[in-house]
């Protein structure tokens, strides 16, 4: 009876020490896991930013452009006007 209680206490502690054991490296795996999803979290919010920025960036850029090409355009058509004109005022 003795060696049954032996080997009982035995069991008992090396179950213990053994879920301890389990415990903690999964509580330390969920930490890390929760520290890896906080980093993407934040890292994704970073390249949010700069995207946006880089949106907005493009965007007034496309705008400037824009205004530059009708201004190039009023240019052409009045150069046109005027070649018109003396090509008309040469031929006569």
């Amino acid at each position: 009876m003795d060696q049954t209680n032996i080997w009982s206490v035995l069991i008992t502690a090396i179950t213990v020490l053994g879920g301890t054991s389990a415990f903690r490296y999964y509580e330390k795996r969920a930490m890390r896991k929760e520290r890896d999803e906080e980093f993407i979290r934040h890292d994704c919010k970073d390249r949010i930013a700069k995207l946006e920025t880089l949106l907005e960036n493009a965007s007034k850029e496309k705008d400037e452009l824009r205004s530059m090409v009708l201004e190039l355009t009023k240019e052409v058509a009045s150069l046109r006007v005027k070649v018109e004109f003396f090509e008309n005022n040469r031929s006569k």
